[in-house]
């Protein structure tokens, strides 16, 4: 029989319904940290705008790690991605710093990216062409390989 430990409050999970976008991101402890093992999470309605024109910019986000101590609760980051949603920032920036926030939360690293990280993005054409970012450790883009781009 598993053993029970005590679980982290966490504020964002409830039952009421949730109507406000939040930049906090909340974790609880890693259920298995003797053992590596792959969370995979594929986000399909990713919104921000277009620094320049103001215009929506739509992207399927992927967020893949091997968890040290902590993971990601899921209510939370779908509240955090909600955030970006009228921010203007280019593609580049905001891959950038969904991987870096995540990876504050989740482990000891303070900068850079641990080889287990990778958050990758394709942005959906909007009279241009797709395009799409890969942030973090080059060896994790093989996980994130689900990707139709191609690494130069």
């Amino acid at each position: 029989m598993p053993k029970h430990t005590k679980q982290p409050k966490l504020t964002k999970l409830g039952d009421k319904p949730t109507s406000q976008a939040s930049k906090s991101l909340e974790v609880f402890p890693n259920p298995a940290p003797q053992r590596d093992f792959l969370i995979h999470m594929q986000i399909p309605e990713f919104t921000c705008l277009c620094p320049k024109t103001g215009q929506p910019d739509f992207a399927t986000l992927y967020l893949d790690y091997i968890p040290d101590k902590r993971c990601v609760e899921l209510k939370s980051l779908k509240l955090y991605i909600w955030s970006f949603r009228n921010e203007g920032k280019f593609h580049e920036a905001v891959t950038n710093e969904i991987l870096d926030d995540i990876v504050a939360m989740t482990s000891h690293v303070l900068h850079g990216s641990p080889p287990n990280f990778g958050c990758a993005a394709e942005y959906s054409p909007r009279w241009s062409p797709n395009t799409g970012q890969k942030a973090g450790n080059p060896r994790q883009w093989l996980i994130l390989g689900r990707l139709r781009m191609k690494r130069v």
